[in-house]
């Protein structure tokens, strides 16, 4: 599986922006989908994640409510959704896939990085 993930940019503060993540290859609709950031200096943190089995969707606490993160089989595509955006979230987000995590970090495939800049 390969993963193309963009959609990054620089926004301000309150700002939305929809990062997209492209799979190639088989299978894409049995694979659990993650979205990860990594802010400069910074260990790569979880964002979040959605299961293929039931759709089911998770977000790390700093998020919820504000990202969501959505998934078109038909297209081989996840999208994260990031509303009201804070200078906080600026990062270098990744996507990921497997087809047994979900939650943790350890993934099997992930993408490039698109960097997201949130001004004050």
């Amino acid at each position: 599986v390969q993963l193309q993930a963009f959609g990054g940019g620089l926004v301000q503060a309150g700002d939305s922006l929809r990062l997209s993540c492209v799979a190639s290859g088989r299978s894409f609709s049995i694979y659990n989908m993650g979205w990860f950031r990594q802010a400069p200096g910074k260990e790569r943190k979880f964002v979040a994640a959605i299961v293929w089995s039931d759709g089911s969707t998770y977000y790390r606490d700093s998020v919820k409510g504000r990202f969501a993160m959505s998934r078109d089989n038909a297209k081989n595509t996840v999208y994260l959704h990031m509303n009201n955006l804070k200078p906080e979230d600026t990062a270098v987000y990744y996507c990921a896939a497997d087809p047994i995590v979900a939650l943790a970090t350890n993934y099997r495939y992930w993408g490039q990085g698109t960097l997201v800049t949130v001004s004050s």
